[in-house]
Formats: C-alpha cells, structure tokens, sequence
C-alpha cells in the first residue's frame, strides 16, 4: 500500500507550505490541563459516581468512579475531581 503522501510533492515555494506569514506566532496559554485544576472538586456523598464529561457531543463516555478511599478522584477522561464528604 502506498501512502498518498509520497504521492504529493509540493513546490518550496507554494503558499500552502506557510503557515505566518508577516505576522508572529501566536500561542494559547490556557492549557486545558491548567483550566480543569482550577475547577474544585465536587464533593458527593454517594459511594459510587458517574461522569460523562457534561453528556451530549461534548462529553465523553459514561464512567462510573469509586470514593470508598479518601481523597480527591479524578476522572480518567475529562480530569474533572470528586471527593467525598463523610457525615458521621
């Protein structure tokens, strides 16, 4: 199988190879990893939650997280925290 890639061959000069032109490189500094730790954990008082990263198109798939252990609980798919809260 031969990849289409070695197919195509672009001059050094064709404008689809730029990618600033006359103008700086600009870079997001909001790494998604800083902006869901900024987000406090939820506390819950169930043994047992689930997350879905916020349902629909963009969520994620259903997973069901474990608070028997102290602690903060991260989900696996969107980082999102949960701890829970003991009533004694």
């Amino acid at each position: 199988m031969v990849s289409w890639r070695i197919l195509v061959k672009w001059d050094k000069n064709d404008y689809r190879l730029v990618r600033f032109v006359e103008r700086p490189k600009q870079v997001n500094t909001n790494f998604a990893i800083k902006l869901i730790d900024e987000v406090p954990p939820a506390p819950r008082t169930e043994r047992v939650v689930w997350c879905d990263g916020g349902g629909g198109p963009t969520g994620h798939p259903k997973v069901y997280i474990n608070l028997d252990k102290p602690g903060n609980h991260v989900c696996g798919y969107c980082g999102l925290r949960f701890v829970k809260e003991d009533f004694h």
